[in-house]
């Protein structure tokens, strides 16, 4: 074999080679492009299918409205809550304020929707710190998806769950009275469901809870 062929035979052989390495090369990146493929369209299981997905989505649908009856009792287990609920009416300055008497008892806004009915009911409670009776001075640690229950003059109980907790400061002792006046009127958010807002009085910040009615009992 001459010289010439040889460095022919030669460069074959490279080309050659070179064009393995790259199929080679090739075919692996496909099979790893194809197992991460695999492995993202797989279900996820544990934690990992939690990542990304709205707290929403973890909350029960909202159920029917109920007929109007009136409220009796509230219940808050999460806080160990359990109290009276009597009608209150606001002031000439449309200001609300929760009943002194009986100790520890919740107020509902009588002009209102009752709780259960389709609407946003309103129930208020003294909040003040070291005060007798301050039914809601744990309302602000309530968290998403903790269960209000209404038990009601007609012998059924609506059930709320909570989904959201607003939390803000206020200067002076007419704070809680402005946010409750300020929620007298109805909501707008879902009119076509029972809706309820715990709102807090005298204490050192206004809180306000708003759940939905989610299931009813006896």
């Amino acid at each position: 074999m001459s010289g010439g062929e040889r460095s022919r035979a030669t460069a074959r052989l490279l080309t050659g080679l070179a064009w393995t390495v790259l199929l080679l090369g090739l075919w692996l990146w496909g099979r790893d492009l194809t197992d991460v493929r695999q492995a993202l369209s797989s279900p996820a299981t544990g934690d990992i299918a939690a990542v990304g997905r709205p707290a929403g989505d973890r909350l029960p649908p909202a159920a029917h409205p109920l007929k109007d009856a009136l409220p009796r009792l509230v219940e808050v287990p999460a806080l160990g809550v359990r109290a009276p609920v009597v009608a209150r009416a606001a002031d000439a300055e449309g200001r609300l304020a929760p009943p002194a008497e009986p100790a520890g008892a919740v107020g509902w806004y009588g002009a209102g929707v009752k709780p259960g009915a389709p609407g946003t009911a309103l129930l208020i409670g003294q909040a003040r710190t070291g005060a007798r009776g301050a039914v809601f001075r744990e309302l602000g640690t309530l968290g998403t998806g903790a269960t209000v229950r209404v038990a009601r003059g007609d012998g059924t109980a609506a059930d709320f769950t909570v989904d959201r907790v607003d939390r803000a400061g206020h200067t002076g002792p007419s704070g809680p009275a402005e946010s409750a006046r300020a929620r007298l009127a109805p909501s707008e958010r879902h009119p076509d469901r029972a809706e309820l807002l715990l709102v807090t009085y005298g204490g050192a910040t206004d809180v306000v809870v708003h759940a939905y009615l989610t299931g009813t009992g006896s």
